[in-house]
Order: structure tokens, then C-alpha cells, then sequence
């Protein structure tokens, strides 16, 4: 299997070569769309790790036995650890991505263990790999978020211009963090962090690479985006009753959108990380090329 894996990125890498002599003949607008296919396919690839997550969380609910010996949630836990294993072997990811990865499961766990025990959501189904009320497949969920920037940053080799400074962002991140506990106790400094989040990334432009040519946008509209994708996603798990909300438990409900807000501020502590360990990374070349 890791064999066939690595065969199949190295047959990727003849097909681009291919595609792009085509496109390069066919006029701007042959090469405009070969562009948008392979942007695409990156972003997708960028989500391998959380695509496969919500893959089997969908699945697990449609077809999962309710007498198993094997509950759901553990055997979520057991295929997230089976996927990493082969991601590596196969070196469809890096060990700086793994890395992304457990430090990810850590904080996430530790805040779950904080929301599950205060009532902001529940695992509705039983498990034997757990901590506390949290299921052990939960800290992957989060570790899916760090893992698509991870991966995203190496795939379109990310520079950045008006970067804020280092230590600013770790202030910042850790105080969201914070206030993610702080908030169940009346102290709830949100909107503060919201004005933080738009001075520091607001002048700061991303430049990444579809191709060969250097494109740029926000990196703040970036965040946005992300974060409207994990809504979707966190729609998705709820639906499954992988966890749910205390609304939820009459019947399943969209989640609110002021949800996007909080997974807002979750991308820059997710962001933080990671370029903790791209740093080396955080300048851009010499010479862009946009158009």
C-alpha cells in the first residue's frame, strides 16, 4: 500500500508536466484554468488528514454496528493513528507535520477536557480510549486544523509580507486561549481579541505558489475562509452525533453562525504553532512575481 502511495505522487508529478505543456499552448485562458485545477487539487491535498477525519465520522454513523464490540469512537481513535502511520511511512508527510499534529491533540484535549466538564457540548456515544468525557479521536479533529495549514504552507510554499512580529502573535495567541476558559466565568474579552486579531494581520499579505508564479491575498481574509470551512465541518460532526451541542439533543440544528467567531480566533492559535515551526519560513523570497 505505501509503495502504491508513493508510486501515485510520483505519477501526480509526470501528470503536471503533461497538463502544463498543454495548457502553456493553449492561450491565457487554457493556462488560467490549469492553474484553478491544480489549486484545487493542492487545497484538497492541504485536507487530506481532516478530509479522511470527517470521512470517518460519516461513515461510522451510516454503517457503524450499535452492538459492536468495538465502539465507534475508539475505532475512529484507532483509524486516525492507522492514517498517520501511513502518511508517514509513505512520506506524505513530513515529520515537522507530525509533529503539527500531537502538539495539536495536546491542546486540543486539554480544552476539551475544560468544555466537556463546564456543559458546552457532549460525546453522546461510549468509548474506552478516553480521558475524562472526551473521547481520544477529538484531539485528531483538532489536530486536522494544524495539519491543513502545516500542509498548506509546504504545498504552496507560503511567504508572507508585513508579517506581525513573533512574539506579538504568541501574546496574542495565548491570550485566546485564555479567554477560552476565562469566558466561562463571566470574564469574556472576545471583541478585544477580535480588534488584536485585525491589527496585527490585517496589513499582512500571503504569497503562495499555485505554479510557478507567486499569487497573494490577506492573510486575515485566509483565516476567514478557513474558519468558515471548519463551521461546515463542525456542521457535519454534529449532524453525525459524533458531539453535540446542549440544543441539539431534542434535534439536530444548524450550528449557529456566531460559532464562525470562536473558530476565528482557533485558526490563530492553530496558526501560531505552526509557524512556530516554520520561522525560518517567514520572509518572502527576493523576488515575487504576481499577475
Amino acid at each position: 500500500m505505501i509503495a502504491a502511495l508513493r508510486a501515485a505522487r510520483l505519477g501526480w508529478h509526470g501528470l503536471d508536466r503533461r497538463l502544463a505543456a498543454r495548457a502553456s499552448r493553449g492561450g491565457r485562458l487554457t493556462v488560467f484554468l490549469h492553474e484553478l485545477f491544480w489549486f484545487g487539487v493542492k487545497q484538497a491535498w492541504a485536507c487530506l488528514f481532516g478530509g479522511l477525519m470527517l470521512a470517518l465520522l460519516i461513515a461510522t454513523w451510516m454503517f457503524w454496528p450499535a452492538d459492536a464490540p468495538l465502539g465507534r469512537y475508539d475505532f475512529v481513535t484507532l483509524m486516525a493513528v492507522a492514517i498517520q502511520i501511513v502518511l508517514l511511512a509513505s512520506g506524505l508527510e513530513t515529520r515537522r507535520e507530525a509533529l503539527v499534529i500531537v502538539l495539536f491533540h495536546v491542546t486540543g484535549t486539554l480544552m476539551e477536557l475544560f468544555k466537556t466538564a463546564t456543559g458546552s457540548w457532549v460525546y453522546p456515544g461510549a468509548s474506552i480510549l478516553h480521558i475524562g468525557a472526551v473521547p481520544l479521536f477529538t484531539g485528531f479533529m483538532y489536530a486536522s486544523v494544524g495539519s491543513y495549514i502545516a500542509r498548506a504552507w509546504r504545498l504552496f510554499e507560503f511567504r508572507f509580507t508585513r508579517h506581525p512580529r513573533w512574539n506579538h502573535t504568541t501574546l496574542l495567541a495565548a491570550a485566546i486561549y485564555l479567554n477560552f476558559f476565562t469566558d466561562h466565568y463571566g470574564i469574556d474579552f472576545r471583541w478585544l481579541l477580535f480588534v488584536a486579531v485585525a491589527w496585527l494581520f490585517g496589513p499582512c499579505w500571503v504569497h503562495y505558489r499555485v505554479r510557478r508564479k507567486y499569487r497573494r491575498m490577506p492573510l486575515l481574509l485566509g483565516f476567514m475562509l478557513v474558519a468558515l470551512f471548519i463551521w461546515f465541518a463542525e456542521n457535519l460532526g454534529t449532524f453525525t452525533r459524533a458531539w453535540m451541542y446542549p440544543a441539539q439533543h431534542r434535534a439536530w440544528h444548524v450550528v449557529p453562525p456566531e460559532k464562525i467567531g470562536s473558530w476565528l480566533l482557533l485558526m490563530i492559535i492553530s496558526y501560531v504553532m505552526v509557524s512556530a515551526l516554520y520561522r525560518r519560513d517567514m520572509r518572502p523570497p527576493i523576488s515575487l512575481s504576481h499577475s
